[in-house]
């Protein structure tokens, strides 16, 4: 039982996420899903004590620290990303973290962060009645597009209710 306990490194206090950062989540019972917002190429930022230039992914998820992205994550990234090298097409991706115990340094293995090569797949809102707001979006939508190719790019619909949403357009013309 680790509650009550201080991780080691935590008292290297990096800006960037880390293993120790991973593990706290874990306590939290975090599933380790998180949101890129986006990643940007940092020349000359502090990472670990030494300056060099990064790959930093930035996240929705609020509190939750930026990722100094290896070639290894980066990779995996590049993936969820349809295969795109750039990091402006990185954005809004969702990755799952994991502690991967056989990260080596200097030889030595310390262990260390790894996005799941499994991108994690996230439900979406389901539109119904019931919900004003995305209901009166979903007819916006529908009425401004005669479809519902946007409204499902964001959330789900049932069949029925995308009967009921195109009448309620109809019947209000």
């Amino acid at each position: 039982m680790s509650e009550n306990k201080t991780h080691y490194r935590k008292v290297f206090k990096s800006d960037h996420l880390g293993q120790a950062d991973i593990e706290d989540y874990r306590e939290q019972g975090s599933d380790l899903v998180f949101t890129i917002a986006n990643v940007r190429q940092e020349i000359g930022v502090a990472v670990a004590g030494r300056k060099g230039n990064h790959n930093i992914a930035y996240f929705k998820d609020k509190g939750v620290k930026p990722m100094v992205l290896n070639a290894t994550n980066a990779k995996v990234v590049r993936g969820f990303a349809g295969g795109s090298p750039f990091v402006e097409d990185w954005n809004n991706i969702s990755i799952r973290l994991y502690i991967d115990p056989n990260v080596r340094m200097k030889g030595e293995a310390v262990g260390g962060v790894r996005i799941n090569p499994e991108q994690p797949v996230l439900s979406k809102p389901v539109v119904t009645p019931e919900n004003d707001a995305m209901w009166n979006n979903a007819k916006a939508a529908y009425k401004r597009d005669g479809n519902f190719d946007a409204v499902l790019k964001r959330a789900d619909i049932s069949d029925e209710n995308k009967i009921q949403i195109a009448k309620e357009c109809s019947d209000a013309v």
